[in-house]
């Protein structure tokens, strides 16, 4: 029977979610120079519509619908056929419809994250054509991989001797921020380089606007991790506070790696670090104890400071340092999810409670995403680029894309 507490949780998840693409704006926007905010922030704002039509279309019945050979779902739910308010197939006390709007908030996201590499130098028209190819062809597959019933979530159909489970992913390691990340790198490699890359700093034009997106993000990465447990219960409490302890150990540590590399603990840092910790926490939140997601966050927030130190070292122009904080995140919490995953608390043991065949499992959730996100993000943009050219003209990209895009600045000084 639908249980009005469950739903009332997951309803209210999907709005803390919702929230998060709109932090993710600012955030983004703060990071950026001020000729280039209001197409950030647009970047965000408009996957949220453009996102919103597509799931609602193909995109759930895609990565939701009934099982195609453990890898797509069927087109049995198009345009949200005989997705109701009843019970569906994917909770006993939810409306079928309230966990489509869940993983519809999910979908919305995931773009939105990539497109802190393109910043600057994108045009508008084909980012919106990348972002409907993207989620279809990139997103929906490995939803359904991990969540849908495919082969991720049951990897004894690969026939492999030894191999049995599932590669664990509470809410979206893999789906979101691997998926994301990688995607984000492929993106940096095939724009290429912005024309001021390495000719003028970086810097922040807004850090109110950093601090105040990262801290919008933390409050709905609530909805994001607690409910995924899908209802009102001791799941979703465990994963309310591992996320909120490996964010303020992430933060704590990466303000602390700069303050010890630069002299000074910087209010970016500490906000880049509650994100990254926020990040690797995701696919272990059900699964893993507190204590687990103080480690999780400790590492989180000193590996992902210094894959930004590489990044920038081999000049690639990923501007916001999306595969820094998701992607390199994404792949430290997917592993760490196999280290910590105590069965007590959701899941199966992993290899610190003495099953390392989870860390195995881990892995090859870890190479397939990777694999499958930059290929065809990479094809994507390359095929994107010959048909309907990807970066504005030089003259446009001085300017700014609040002004060459979109036809309005951010500022009316």
């Amino acid at each position: 029977m639908i249980d009005t507490g469950d739903t009332a949780w997951v309803l209210a998840s999907s709005a803390l979610v919702l929230f998060m693409t709109p932090g993710l704006a600012f955030f983004y926007g703060g990071l950026v120079g001020r000729s280039n905010v209001l197409g950030t922030i647009m970047h965000s704002f408009v996957t949220i519509a453009l996102i919103s039509v597509v799931w609602v279309l193909w995109g759930y019945t895609l990565a939701f619908g009934p099982d195609q050979g453990s890898f797509i779902g069927g087109l049995n739910w198009f345009g949200l056929k005989d997705v109701t308010g009843e019970i569906g197939p994917y909770s006993a006390t939810l409306p079928h419809l309230a966990y489509m709007a869940f993983q519809m908030m999910f979908a919305i996201i995931t773009p939105a994250l990539i497109t802190g590499a393109m910043v600057g130098r994108i045009r508008f028209k084909t980012f919106l054509v990348f972002t409907v190819l993207w989620s279809t062809i990139v997103y929906a597959p490995l939803a359904h991989w991990v969540w849908g019933g495919g082969w991720l979530a049951n990897l004894d159909v690969l026939g492999i001797p030894g191999l049995e489970g599932s590669a664990l992913d509470f809410a979206g390691g893999t789906v979101v921020h691997i998926s994301s990340g990688v995607s984000a790198l492929a993106a940096a490699l095939v724009l290429g380089r912005r024309k001021s890359f390495g000719l003028e700093p970086d810097i922040p034009h807004n850090i109110p606007f950093v601090v105040l997106g990262a801290a919008i993000l933390w409050f709905g990465w609530f909805g994001f991790n607690a409910g995924s447990a899908l209802g009102a219960n001791g799941g979703a409490a465990n994963a309310f506070v591992t996320t909120n302890t490996a964010a303020a150990m992430a933060a704590l540590a990466w303000m602390t790696m700069s303050w010890w590399r630069t002299g000074a603990p910087s209010a970016v840092g500490a906000a880049s670090g509650a994100v990254a910790g926020l990040v690797a926490i995701t696919p272990a939140a059900g699964f893993v104890t507190p204590m687990a997601a103080i480690i999780i966050g400790l590492v989180a927030g000193v590996l992902c400071y210094f894959a930004t130190q590489l990044r920038a070292k081999r000049r690639v122009d990923d501007a916001l340092d999306v595969w820094a904080v998701h992607g390199v995140g994404g792949t430290w919490g997917a592993l760490a999810t196999g280290l910590f995953a105590v069965t007590a608390i959701g899941g199966k043991d992993g290899l610190f409670y003495g099953n390392p065949g989870q860390v195995v499992n881990q892995l090859i959730g870890i190479t397939a995403s990777w694999i499958w996100a930059f290929g065809w993000t990479f094809a994507l943009l390359k095929v994107l680029d010959k048909v309907m050219g990807l970066r504005v003209q030089e003259q446009e990209e001085v300017l700014g894309l609040d002004v060459s895009q979109h036809g309005e600045p951010a500022y009316n000084m």
